[in-house]
């Protein structure tokens, strides 16, 4: 640990604290202005980079490299433009975790675009001519090209900065960051206002990621890797604000920097290793940040959006009808091994249905009737199944006894982590349980020793009495019909009753006695324990779990099922459940290219049924019920 190594380690924070803001900004401006919380940020990003490694190889030599950067950064810009003008202009009107499914799939058909034209070979760009060598500091070598991106950083926030300070263009983007649909009432054409800031973001985004071509491979993973640092960056700064961008990413970048050069350090005689730190590092500081200013450092409290959807009508208690209709379902379930004995795979399947169907009815729990968003609801999936395994492997605590104390594994992580959660709202909230989720998910992939690292678990299987796939089936029927029903029976109780009151109006729940901020906290650890117990049926389902189950493509999962579903009935996340599982293993079995199929289904359902499926035949249904009724009206005058 020199001097002159910590300094060569915070030039590479500014460095690397650059190209994270290019993105970060990007991003910043779209949600300030759309209110997008776009998840395909990152895709721009690494399509820039690509775009960037074929213009280069087109134009080469010296003279073209330069042009090919910024070339690349329009081309992603103008995407981006068709993108908002063809998709995202049609639903700007729908609910705002809508518009995050629809940005989810973009991300699904993009990426298997660039595997198509590009292939699954990481692409290796060349040296940025005039900087491909070095410069001595301090007796060490520091790459001449990193000098040059940690002056690309101010340059840009500099030329955003006057862009939105001293331009129409920019008031124009500023005001409608304020109040979007004053501004459309003050006569200016919010439409191509929306497609000029969404074609900046991702112009921005397009030139990080040509930016990055000489410093490291291309590769098909960059998307999801950029976006998740980018949503920490934004967050951190303040949604919005392209200062607080720059400051949050040069804050997380430094202390990265920081951590690498401390390495491994013997703390009273502990050896803690910094620089597995940076796995994390991002998202313990978007968590502290969060609880410590609840805006981010830069940000202020959003107004809210006039676009809020369909309402939501109260619940009701169901019909005889549907009673009779879920009962007869049941049974058919129950039956379906039965029906299925020549097809053993299907069997799994379905299990694999059942308990993505609990996982998903719990995130709705707390998404709909509590109108908390969430998008770290894999941590007590996973708690849920690593409480299971290692219950079972270094306890000896017999399978049937695991199943019950697993839950509570994940019904205390969600107390604790309910607690921080509940005092936030909107997608500062959402963002603070993502944080959690990643530092659980770090802290069991990186744990060795007790949770077996990236390898997992292995040998979780059930007990002697279960191993035939189909007792197991209807054990898990059993649990996960026990799981929904209780949910839903919780949804029709006074509690429920409260929780929807807090969601709908806090002042008013308030100024009746109902403490909003603890239904909130209860609701957390309701639904973190079914959340767990979906997780210790899915360990002991497959017979091993590994860090995956706690990661953010799994919390994703959850919140495309409750979307695809309807989030504003009680049936829409077993059936979006259902639908998205199904879709899931039925595309990836029939074509390599699953991902863009999956996508464009996913987007044609979403513009199709912006309510969701449920949603959509429950509005069906009423509709039919209510023609019905006039013609029923229109028959006794015509008797009369």
């Amino acid at each position: 640990m020199s001097f002159s190594g910590f300094i060569v380690q915070l030039l590479n924070g500014l460095a690397s604290a650059s190209s994270l803001f290019l993105v970060a900004a990007g991003l910043s401006l779209i949600f300030g202005v759309t209110r997008i919380v776009n998840f395909a940020h990152g895709s721009f990003f690494m399509v820039g980079i690509y775009i960037a490694y074929t213009l280069v190889e087109k134009l080469g030599g010296s003279l073209g490299f330069w042009p090919a950067l910024l070339l690349a950064a329009v081309a992603v810009g103008i995407l981006g433009a068709v993108i908002e003008v063809v998709l995202l202009r049609r639903i700007y009107k729908a609910p705002e975790l809508f518009q995050l499914l629809a940005t989810f799939a973009l991300v699904l058909v993009i990426k298997d675009a660039v595997l198509w034209l590009w292939g699954p070979d990481e692409l290796l760009g060349p040296r940025a001519p005039g900087l491909s060598g070095s410069v001595m500091i301090l007796g060490r070598q520091f790459p001449s090209y990193d000098l040059f991106l940690i002056v690309i950083g101010p340059l840009v926030l500099g030329l955003v900065w006057m862009l939105l300070t001293r331009t129409r263009f920019g008031t124009l983007v500023r005001a409608a960051t304020q109040d979007r649909e004053m501004v459309s009432a003050l006569g200016v054409n919010q439409a191509w206002l929306f497609t000029a800031v969404f074609a900046l973001g991702a112009l921005l985004a397009g030139l990080g990621g040509a930016l990055q071509l000489p410093r490291e491979p291309a590769t098909l993973e960059m998307d999801l890797n950029t976006i998740g640092a980018a949503f920490v960056v934004v967050v951190v700064g303040g949604m919005g604000s392209i200062p607080g961008a720059y400051a949050a990413a040069l804050l997380i970048a430094e202390i990265k920097a920081i951590c690498i050069w401390l390495g491994v350090v013997d703390v009273f005689g502990i050896s803690v290793s910094f620089s597995k730190l940076t796995l994390v590092v991002d998202f313990l500081v978007m968590a502290v940040v969060l609880v410590w200013r609840p805006w981010g450092l830069f940000g202020r409290p959003q107004a809210p959006s006039r676009y809020v959807g369909m309402q939501e009508e109260p619940l009701r208690r169901a019909s005889k009808t549907y009673v009779v209709a879920a009962a007869v379902f049941g049974l058919v379930l129950a039956a379906a091994p039965l029906l299925t004995a020549d097809s053993p795979y299907t069997t799994v399947l379905m299990i694999d249905l059942l308990i993505a169907a609990l996982f998903a009815a719990s995130l709705h729990f707390i998404m709909g009737p509590a109108g908390m968003h969430s998008f770290g609801h894999a941590a007590y999936f996973g708690l849920g199944a690593y409480g299971a395994a290692l219950l079972v492997r270094a306890s000896g605590m017999p399978m049937e006894l695991a199943l019950v104390v697993a839950p509570l594994v994940a019904a205390i992580g969600a107390f604790v982590y309910g607690w921080f959660a509940v005092r936030l709202s909107g997608v500062y909230l959402a963002m603070l349980t993502l944080a959690f989720a990643q530092i659980t998910w770090a802290i069991t992939y990186q744990w060795d020793t007790f949770t077996g690292g990236s390898n997992g678990l292995t040998g979780v299987w059930p007990a002697e009495w279960l191993s035939d796939k189909r007792v197991y089936y209807w054990l898990t029927l059993a649990l996960v019909a026990l799981g929904v029903l209780g949910l839903r029976r919780v949804l029709f109780s006074p509690f429920g009753y409260a929780l929807r009151a807090g969601r709908d109006s806090v002042l008013r729940a308030d100024a009746i006695g109902i403490d909003v901020k603890r239904m909130q906290w209860v609701a957390f650890v309701i639904a973190g324990t079914a959340a767990g117990l979906a997780g210790a049926l899915y360990a002991f389902s497959k017979g091993s779990i590994s860090p995956e189950s706690l990661s953010v493509g799994k919390s994703v999962d959850g919140l495309v099922m409750v979307l695809l579903g309807g989030i504003q009935t009680l049936a829409g996340p077993v059936v979006g459940a259902v639908t998205f599982t199904w879709l899931h293993d039925t595309v990836a079995r029939n074509t390599d290219y699953w991902r863009a199929m999956l996508g464009a289904i996913i987007l044609l359902l979403v513009l199709l049924f912006p309510q969701g499926i449920a949603g959509f035949a429950k509005q069906l249904s009423g509709r039919i019920r209510t023609r019905g009724a006039r013609e029923t009206a229109k028959l006794e005058e015509v008797k009369a």
